[in-house]
This record gives C-alpha cells, structure tokens and sequence, in this order.
C-alpha cells in the first residue's frame, strides 16, 4: 500500500515537467530545466503520444519551445526533434533558452514568419524566407516565397516555394486544392492527378525532378531537419 501512495505525487510531480500553452500562433512547449533531459523526454513522449494526443489532432500547428535555463546540446536537440517527429502536424518553429543560445526551427533553415489573413483575388503575398500563412489563399491569389510555405488553411490560389531555385522547398496546407503549385522552376500536375483524397491535409515537394503531393504526416521522411 506504501508504493501505491507514493506513485501518485511522483506522477503529478512528472507532468509538470513538460507544459503545453495554446497561444494565437499555435502552441508553446515549456519544458522544465530542473531535471535530467531524460525525465523532459519521457514526459513529452507521454503527452504527445496518450493525455495530449486528441486536442493535437488536425492541421498543421506551428511550435515554439521554451527550455528555461537549460542549454540543448546537438544530441539533445535531435532528440527533441525527433520525439515532437512522430506527430505529423507539428512543426517547430523555434527553440529558445533564456540564455541567449536561441536555435532554429531546423539546421540550415531560417525561423518561419508567421502571417494572417485571407488572400483574395487579385493579391500576391511575396515572402523572402519560409512563411506560415494563417488563412485561406483564394482563387487567383499568391502566394511567393524564397523558402517553405505552410498554408493553415485552404489553399485554392496560386503557391510557389524556393523562388529562387530551391528544390528542397515544400508547400504544405491543410486543404490542398490549389490552381497552381510551384517549387522553383518545377510545376504541379494538375490536382486531379494526385491520387489522394480531399480528407488529408498534404504537401508538395520535388523528388527526381518531379512534383510528388504526399500526406503531411510523411513531411518528416522529406525533410527531417524541420522536425
């Protein structure tokens, strides 16, 4: 009777040790800086996985994390990343310390700016860098963008990732039926060619000199450094 009084306060005192805040950009990660990183990632891969796994069901969500005083090594990192992999939707944007040692969202690539908004006919939204939309791209509206786009909407208009002739770009939204699609000088196929149905959320990436549209619970197998 002593163990099972005891592992009840354990286990309250653990699931502070990762704290998941919505905010008007997607949600924030406070993890706790007292303890072993071990104890972090355990926490996390419990609530991502079992308490937290249906309100982080849906589109794609952007995430920052916050790691109080502590400094994430390389290894550590690549941990964090991969654990928040496993769920298709999230995407990290940011991990910062408050000691300065700020990282982004994925080697090599620059932070994502994050806009609102509708874009109507007529409109262009031109972005030097990766952009998270927050709104609809209507028919005849752009979208142009040196980096990723991530459409948390519906994405009817026009879209083209890596203007400036990177192929590694992708375009991803949450309802993909777009009038056109384009990754650097690679453009799409016509949507009703893709061979995937309207309930997925998708993205596009190039693959052997080709457009290829894939579910975005797969984007972690296309581009790894993201997550």
């Amino acid at each position: 009777m002593t163990e099972t009084h005891n592992e009840e306060p354990k286990r309250r005192k653990a699931e502070n040790r990762v704290i998941i805040k919505g905010v008007k950009e997607g949600l924030v990660f406070l993890l706790d800086d007292t303890c072993p990183f071990s104890d972090v990632l355990d926490e996390l891969t419990h609530k991502l996985e079992k308490t937290h796994r249906n309100i982080l069901a849906g589109p794609i969500i952007p995430v920052q994390i916050k790691t109080g005083q502590r400094r994430l090594g390389d290894s550590e990192t690549e941990q964090l990343r991969s654990v928040i992999g496993r769920i298709g939707n999230l995407h990290i944007v940011s991990i910062e310390s408050e000691r300065g040692d700020d990282k982004p969202a994925g080697g090599r690539r620059a932070p994502v700016t994050v806009m609102r908004g509708i874009v109507r006919s007529g409109q262009t939204i031109r972005h030097d860098g990766n952009l998270l939309y927050l709104g609809d791209v209507n028919p005849g509206g752009t979208i142009l963008c040196t980096g990723d786009i991530f459409v948390l909407g519906a994405l009817r208009g026009v879209a083209h990732a890596g203007v400036n002739g990177d192929e590694t770009s992708v375009i991803a939204a949450a309802y993909m039926r777009p009038t056109q699609l384009r990754i650097a000088g690679v453009i799409s196929r016509p949507p009703d060619e893709w061979g995937v149905g309207e309930t997925y959320m998708e993205f596009a990436y190039i693959q052997d000199g080709k457009m290829e549209i894939d579910k975005i619970s797969q984007l972690h197998r296309v581009r790894p450094e993201l997550f």
